[in-house]
């Protein structure tokens, strides 16, 4: 089975803000993108499950077609910067995404 790795253009991470980080997965073509989509292999509740986070800490879950694109946002467990903060810009949040099956 292939992993979002093998079929998207473009999987990132990155702040938005003092409290949240921000994900854009981005296929190469539309045909691509429909079939990630109707997979239901990326959804709000797969991500929740996968950043083992409660589903009222994803702020934003959209589909974008126009881009060929998934976006969500999540609310970080502490802010940026603050003691403990291991990704101050939320560039490295987007690893567990790599190895996600798509049917």
């Amino acid at each position: 089975m292939p992993k979002l790795f093998d079929v998207a253009k473009t999987i990132r991470s990155k702040n938005a803000g003092v409290n949240q980080v921000t994900f854009d997965i981005i296929f190469p073509d539309a045909e691509t993108y429909r079939r990630a989509v109707a997979s239901g292999a990326i959804t709000r509740e797969r991500i929740a499950k996968l950043y083992k986070v409660a589903d009222d800490r994803i702020s934003h879950f959209v589909t974008f077609d126009p881009a060929n694109a998934i976006k969500f946002t999540l609310y970080r467990s502490q802010p940026s910067g603050s003691p403990g903060d291991w990704d101050i810009l939320g560039c490295q949040y987007y690893g567990p995404l790599i190895d996600l099956e798509i049917p």
